[in-house]
């Protein structure tokens, strides 16, 4: 399941730049800007446009740099507050300054009520010599423990050019693409919106109702996604990785609803988020996994003699979706099956 990613209709990405005093802030904003290191910055560069068609998205990045003087607080947290993302950063070559982070800057974003995803910067890789050094993942682990607001840390070099462009493809990736909404790091799963707004995407595509997909319902499940068939091969793969790390993800008639679900964990868990927007997106899906109000409202007029009644295919698809749900078969469905047949239901 690959192909081009869906936005969330986006026509922009505000990223805001905070740190402490020399932690690099000016320079990382201009290496990624010109591809180049600056011998001199600025005290505070004006808003910096990245282009549309630097990242895969095709969504333009505006950088707001910011002043580390305690005069600026006022205008930092104004900043912060209009932020889509913030880019923490700290000095690779100054200790102290990633200490800041916990002891200053995380609980400031708190106290501001600063709700949306945070990238860890260390600048001035360049700079740490052998007694500095230490294991990133290790170090932060930890603190990313501590606050969840965290997406991902990264480490660069704007003097050396290297992962530059990483860190904003990051943050903007953070907001086209948000964890939070999708997966519980404290329990290591889908959370139950996803895991509905997925059942129903499910079942939607499980045509002849077998509580499975087979090849051909996957196929068109990709097509419709993501504009492109699998191959055959793909199919294979896609269900023999499922199979192996859990059996009952794939049967007989195919792909089953927990190999499904199982699979979209898996995206997750390799930072592949915008595969399972995606798919929320093509089936009518917001940033909130609520269901637009377009696919919602049936819009229609009648004149006072007119009525109206399900059409042949309609009935068919409702005696469809009875028999799956009547799980006992005895004709009547139960409240917890119509628990069961209503958890898809979109949340009004």
């Amino acid at each position: 399941m690959l192909g081009s990613s869906i936005s969330g209709g986006r026509t922009n990405v505000r990223v805001v730049v905070v740190g402490d005093r020399a932690t690099g802030k000016s320079s990382l904003i201009t290496a990624a800007a010109t591809e180049t290191f600056p011998e001199e910055v600025p005290p505070v560069l004006p808003p910096t446009r990245l282009p549309a068609d630097l990242y895969p998205d095709n969504v333009p990045v505006t950088i707001i740099d910011t002043s580390s003087s305690l005069e600026s607080r006022g205008k930092v947290a104004e900043e912060l507050k209009r932020a889509d993302a913030v880019v923490l950063t700290y000095a690779c070559d100054q200790p102290s300054t990633l200490n800041r982070l916990t002891t200053f800057w995380l609980y400031e974003f708190r106290r501001l009520e600063i709700k949306v995803p945070v990238i860890v910067v260390g600048c001035k890789l360049d700079k740490r010599d052998e007694e500095h050094h230490m294991n990133l993942e290790q170090v932060m682990a930890p603190i990313m423990q501590q606050f969840r607001e965290i997406e991902t840390c990264i480490e660069c070099s704007a003097a050396n050019l290297v992962q530059v462009p990483e860190v904003f493809y990051y943050a903007q990736k953070a907001v086209l693409h948000p964890t939070a909404p999708l997966f519980d790091h404290e329990t290591q799963a889908l959370k139950p919106r996803c895991v509905r707004a997925l059942k129903r995407i499910f079942i939607l595509c499980d045509h002849d109702m077998d509580d499975a997909l087979n090849d051909e319902e996957l196929n068109e499940f990709q097509i419709k996604c993501f504009n492109a068939p699998l191959q055959p091969a793909e199919i294979v793969g896609v269900k023999r990785v499922v199979q192996e790390k859990l059996p009952q993800g794939v049967n007989d008639m195919g792909l089953t609803l927990t190999g499904f679900l199982f699979l979209h964990a898996l995206f997750i868990e390799k930072g592949r988020l915008e595969t399972t927007w995606t798919v929320l997106r093509k089936f009518g899906y917001n940033d909130e996994i609520k269901l637009k109000d377009d696919y919602l409202s049936i819009p229609f007029k009648k004149a006072p003699d007119q009525s109206l009644e399900l059409t042949s295919e309609a009935v068919e698809f409702l005696k469809g979706v009875f028999s799956t749900f009547d799980t006992d078969k005895d004709g009547v469905l139960r409240n917890s099956e119509l628990d069961d047949l209503f958890s898809t239901a979109p949340e009004r």
